[in-house]
């Protein structure tokens, strides 16, 4: 379990990658030490600890321990809480400081249920994100485009009685390994990456290949209409090969292999960039 340290206004925010999870976990005395005035963010937490029990959150109850560097370099067992867990716990803070993240949350949640109304909302959003993250008009196009052919794959996968989750995720990694030698976590790993989406971090050509693996194998699907997971299985790797022979022609014409360690992560610690965006709101808010 790799541990970094990141720093939010001058201080340390100590976090730890899960791998069997995919998940970073942060310190919370850390985050709520940056976030109050408070002289020693352990008894802060102690009693805010305390008064949530007390209410009756669960939000306690799903903070675990993990062991982190201390100040004296020995590694000590502290409260950690995922993303999901930390800003349940910054809701909880009577704090200016954690104004904007509350402010970012109550915007982000706004966001969300006008795009129940209206989806197409989420699409504008979307570009409009990838765009800030310094991405090209011409490939975020195209990565709008992957997102649809995912969701016919995935509205295939539902008819046929494919379980969301963890049969999904297990079908994705056929049609992964299939088209390019690796599972998915394989894949990422390959790229550097931990929590980032996979998508978000192909080159023009991988997103092709692997919006050709799962167009097929949506066509592969409606043709055979596969009856049982092992038949779904069988189809996820027929549509993968397609994509992998058409990998291995291009390699052979070009000379290069097509798969690469390239990645357009901007990721730097989730706790910064939920500042960021809390900031944002909260310029928002005073225009």
């Amino acid at each position: 379990m790799p541990d970094k340290t990141a720093l939010f206004e001058n201080k340390k925010i100590r976090s730890v990658w899960v791998e069997a999870e995919e998940e970073w976990y942060f310190s919370v005395v850390d985050v709520v030490g940056a976030l109050t005035d408070s002289a020693d963010g352990r008894k802060y937490w102690n009693k805010l600890k305390q008064r949530l029990k007390e209410e009756g959150s669960e939000t306690v109850t799903n903070c675990h321990q993990l062991k982190l560097r201390a100040s004296d370099g020995k590694m000590r067992a502290t409260d950690v809480a995922n993303t999901e867990g930390l800003l349940r716990i910054i809701q909880s803070i009577p704090s200016p400081k954690a104004e904007p993240f509350k402010l970012w949350l109550a915007r982000a949640g706004a966001e969300r249920i006008e795009e129940t109304v209206d989806p197409e909302l989420a699409i504008d959003r979307a570009f409009e994100t990838y765009l800030k993250k310094g991405y090209t008009k011409e490939w975020i196009h195209q990565r709008l485009l992957s997102i649809r052919i995912r969701n016919d794959l995935t509205a295939e996968w539902e008819s046929r009685g494919v379980k969301k989750g963890v049969e999904y995720a297990m079908l994705t990694d056929e049609i992964t390994k299939a088209w390019t030698g690796m599972t998915t976590r394989q894949y990422k790993s390959y790229k550097g990456l931990k929590k980032e989406n996979l998508r978000d971090n192909m080159s023009d050509l991988e997103l092709v290949l692997n919006m050709l693996a799962e167009a097929t194998t949506t066509e592969i699907s409606k043709t055979v209409r596969p009856k049982t997971f092992e038949e779904n299985a069988g189809v996820a790797r027929q549509g993968g090969s397609v994509a992998g022979n058409a990998r291995k022609e291009i390699e052979a014409k070009s000379g290069r292999p097509v798969l690469t360690q390239k990645n357009a992560v901007d990721f730097a610690n989730v706790i910064e960039l939920m500042a960021e965006t809390g900031n944002d709101a909260k310029e928002d808010e005073t225009e």
